[in-house]
C-alpha cells in the first residue's frame, strides 16, 4: 500500500516539475528515479513526513536531481553506464590512492597536473586532493571551514582547473577524489551572513538559540572535539546576538539537518562536484550529522538515514560516483556507515579503516601484534559491495580508538596502555625513537591524540640525528612493512604524500599565526621536490623507501587475490610478535598469498605446523612475491626478519 502511495506521489511530482525539466528527454534519469524513488520517498518521509510542506520539499528534491542530471556531460553519463554494468569495479586490486594538499604538493591545480608523472611513477592511480573550496584564509581549518561550496579557492585555481584535472586523470586511467564538508560551514558562508542579518530562513539552517538553556542541555552529553583550542560546543555570536552550535571550531557552524532545505542544498552541492568530474566524494564528519539532546550527537540513526538519502539521490543523477565515509568512530560503529543492506552499500561504498591504522601504531610501539590480532579479528564484517580505505598516516592526528575489551584481552590496562602509547610517540618514553607531539590534550580526562609524520614517528628523524645506520635501516623497514600490510589487507590502500620519500616533521607551521595553535600541521609539510630527486640515487633513504613501495604496488596490481572480495583468513599464532593472514582468489582457491608481518626487532619463527591445516606448505619453502626469493624452511620453521612483511606463495 505504501509503495502505491509512493509511486502516486512520484507521478504528481513529475507533473509539477519545471517546464525545462519536463521538456527534456531524460530516459536514464527517469528509469533510475523510478527504481530509487520508493527508497528516497520512504527515507524522506521518515525524516520530514510530519512537515506541512513535505510534498513541496519532495518536488524541490526531485527538481534538484533532474537539473543536475541535465548538466551532466555525455562523457560522465557514459562512465555512469559503464560503472553500473561493472558495479564491483572499485573492488579491484589495481586501485592505489594518495592523499595530498594541492598547494603543499604542487602549488595549485595546474601544478598538480604537471606533477602527475611522479604520482604515476610510484604506481598511484587515485588522487585525493584535500579540501580546495573557498575558505577564509585565517580560519580555514585546513580547508574544512567552507565559505563557498561552489567555488574553488583562488589560491588553488578555478572550477575550470578542476574539470581540466579530472579530464587529464581520466585519460591516464586515474581517479579523482574531492572533499565535501557536509556537517558545517564557515561562519563567513553566505548562509551564515544572512542568518546574522536576521533572515529566519537561514537561521533555520543552523542551531541558533537566544539563551543557554538548550545549549546547556546539549552540553551535558556532548564530548568536546578540541577541548583546549575550542572548548564547548556553542559559540556566542555578537552580531546575531545568539548562541550557535560549533562542534569543531568557533568559526564552523553546524548545519541543522532537521531542516530538509539543508539536505537538499547539500545533495545539490554533492552533485555539483560529481558533475565537475569527481569519481569519489569524501563526505567529511558524517558521524555528526544529526544532533539530539541527551546524546553524544554522534552516530545517530538519523545520520545514517541522511547518508542513505544522499546515496540514493546520487544513484539517480550520478551513479558512477562513490562516497567515502569520514567516520573516525568506534569499531562497532564504523561498519554501519556502509549501510544496512546484506550485500550492497546503501550509504558509503568506502570507509576509513581507522581501527587498523591505530592498531598498526600500537604494534610498532609494543613490538608485538597481540592487540593487532585481537582488534582485526573482532572488527565487524563489512558488506560485500563495500571496501576499506587502509592507511598508515593521513593529514590528521592519530587517535587510539581501539576497543577496551580487546586491550584487556591483550593483557593491558586500557588507561595505562593509552598513556604509554602517548608517551612513546611524543618522545617522553625513555627508549622511544619516535618524535611526535601530543594533540588535543584534554586536561579533564588526560586523553590526547598524536601528531607527527610517518618517518618521524617510526624513528627516522631521531636515527638521522644520531647518525645511527642500524636505526635508519629499522625505520625504513618499518615504513615498508606498514605499507606492505595496507597494500595486502583488503581494500584500497591510501598513501600520504611525502611518505614515499621519508618526509620528516616540519615546524614551518609555527611561523604562521593561523596555524601555530594546530600542531597537526607538523605532518602537513610542503613536498620537497629536491629531496624527491634522491629517489633516483641508489642507496639513498629516499630511493630505498620509494623503490620498495613502487615495487610492492606493482606486484599488488597483478596479484588477483588482493582484490577485495572478503577473501581474507586470519591465522591463529602462538607467537605474539607476528600477524598472519592469507588471501584467496575466489575464482581459483589454490591461488593464495600468505601475508606475514614481524613487528619485533628480532627474527621471529613461524612453525609450518600452523600452516598445514590451511593447505600450506611444501618442504621446499615458499616464494616471497616482492623479492622473488625462496624463504627456506629450517627445522620446520620459517624465519621472518625483523620489521618485515612477507607476501608468500607456495
Amino acid at each position: 500500500m505504501y509503495e502505491q502511495v509512493s509511486h502516486s506521489l512520484l507521478n504528481d511530482i513529475l507533473v509539477e516539475l519545471k517546464p525545462e525539466i519536463g521538456n527534456q528527454r531524460l530516459r536514464h534519469f527517469y528509469t533510475r528515479l523510478g527504481a530509487n524513488f520508493y527508497a528516497i520517498h520512504s527515507l524522506f518521509h521518515m525524516l520530514y513526513g510530519d512537515r506541512a510542506d513535505f510534498k513541496e520539499q519532495m518536488v524541490s528534491l526531485v527538481e534538484t536531481l533532474a537539473l543536475r542530471y541535465m548538466e551532466r556531460s555525455p562523457a560522465l553519463r557514459k562512465s555512469d553506464l559503464a560503472r553500473e554494468k561493472d558495479y564491483n569495479w572499485f573492488l579491484s586490486q589495481k586501485w592505489v590512492g594518495m592523499a595530498l594538499y594541492c598547494d603543499r604538493f604542487a602549488d595549485d591545480l595546474k601544478g598538480l597536473r604537471a606533477k602527475l608523472p611522479y604520482i604515476q611513477e610510484l604506481g598511484v592511480n587515485m588522487v585525493h586532493i584535500m579540501p580546495i573550496l573557498d575558505c577564509p584564509p585565517d580560519h580555514s581549518d585546513g580547508g574544512y571551514a567552507v565559505r563557498d561550496f561552489h567555488k574553488v579557492d583562488a589560491r588553488y585555481g578555478t572550477n575550470a582547473d578542476v574539470e581540466a584535472l579530472a579530464g587529464t586523470l581520466k585519460k591516464r586511467d586515474m581517479l579523482l577524489v574531492l572533499d565535501v564538508v557536509v556537517n558545517h560551514t564557515s561562519n563567513e558562508h553566505e548562509w551564515a551572513r544572512r542568518a546574522r542579518a536576521g533572515e529566519q530562513k537561514y537561521q533555520d539552517y543552523y542551531f541558533v538559540f537566544d539563551d543557554r538553556e538548550i545549549p546547556d542541555s546539549y552540553e551535558e552529553s556532548m564530548p568536546e572535539i578540541f577541548p583546549v583550542t575550542a572548548p564547548g560546543n556553542f559559540t556566542w555570536d555578537e552580531e546575531m546576538n545568539k548562541w550557535v552550535m560549533t562542534v569543531f571550531n568557533s568559526y564552523q557552524w553546524d548545519l541543522n539537518y532537521r531542516n530538509p532545505e539543508v539536505l537538499i542544498e547539500m545533495i545539490d552541492i554533492i552533485l555539483f562536484w560529481a558533475n565537475k568530474g569527481a569519481d569519489v566524494l569524501r563526505l567529511d564528519a558524517v558521524a555528526f550529522l544529526w544532533k539530539k539532546i541527551g546524546r553524544t550527537c554522534q552516530n545517530e540513526r538519523e545520520a545514517h538515514l541522511l547518508l542513505q538519502l544522499m546515496k540514493d539521490c546520487c544513484q539517480v543523477t550520478a551513479p558512477g560516483v562513490l562516497f567515502i565515509a569520514e567516520a573516525i568512530v568506534a569499531p562497532s560503529e564504523v561498519t554501519k556507515y556502509f549501510g544496512e543492506d546484506a550485500i550492497n552499500a546503501k550509504e558509503c561504498e568506502i570507509a576509513y579503516n581507522a581501527t587498523f591504522m591505530a592498531l598498526l601504531w600500537d604494534s610498532v610501539a609494543t613490538k608485538n601484534a597481540k592487540l593487532l590480532n585481537l582488534g582485526l579479528k573482532n572488527l565487524p564484517e563489512k558488506l560485500e559491495r563495500a571496501t576499506w580505505l587502509n592507511y598508515v598516516r593521513c593529514h590528521d592526528d592519530i587517535g587510539l580508538g581501539f576497543d577496551d575489551k580487546d586491550v584487556r584481552l591483550a593483557g593491558y590496562d586500557p588507561v595505562a596502555h593509552r598513556r604509554f602509547l602517548i608517551e612513546y610517540y611524543t618522545g617522553s618514553y625513555a627508549t622511544s625513537p619516535a618524535r611526535g607531539v601530543p594533540f588535543g590534550e584534554n586536561p579533564k580526562t588526560g586523553d590526547a591524540r598524536i601528531s607527527g609524520s610517518l618517518a618521524s614517528l617510526v624513528g627516522l628523524e631521531s636515527a638521522l640525528q644520531m647518525n645511527n645506520e642500524q636505526a635508519i635501516t629499522d625505520a625504513i623497514k618499518t615504513i615498508v612493512m606498514l605499507h606492505g600490510l595496507i597494500l595486502s589487507y583488503g581494500g584500497i590502500p591510501l598513501l600520504y604524500y611525502g611518505d614515499a620519500i621519508g618526509t620528516l616533521n616540519s615546524l614551518e607551521y609555527m611561523a604562521d599565526p593561523a596555524k601555530r595553535d594546530d600542531n597537526r600541521w607538523i605532518n602537513r609539510s610542503h613536498f620537497d621536490w629536491q629531496k624527491s630527486e634522491l629517489r633516483r640515487q641508489t642507496g639513498s633513504i629516499e630511493q630505498r623507501i620509494f623503490s620498495a613501495l613502487q615495487h610492492m604496488i606493482a606486484v599488488r596490481k597483478v596479484t588477483n587475490v588482493f582484490a577485495d572480495f572478503d577473501n581474507r583468513q586470519f591465522l591463529t599464532l602462538e607467537n605474539p610478535n607476528l600477524l598472519a593472514y592469507y588471501r584467496t582468489d575466489p575464482q581459483h582457491s589454490r591461488n593464495r598469498v600468505l601475508v606475514v608481518a614481524n613487528f619485533n626487532n628480532e627474527v621471529q619463527h613461524l612453525p609450518i605446523s600452523v600452516l598445514k591445516p590451511y593447505g600450506f606448505i611444501e618442504q621446499g619453502g615458499m616464494k616471497e612475491l616482492c623479492s622473488g626469493s625462496r624463504i627456506a624452511v629450517e627445522n620446520e620453521l620459517i624465519a621472518v626478519e625483523p620489521y618485515s612483511c612477507y607476501w608468500l606463495v607456495d
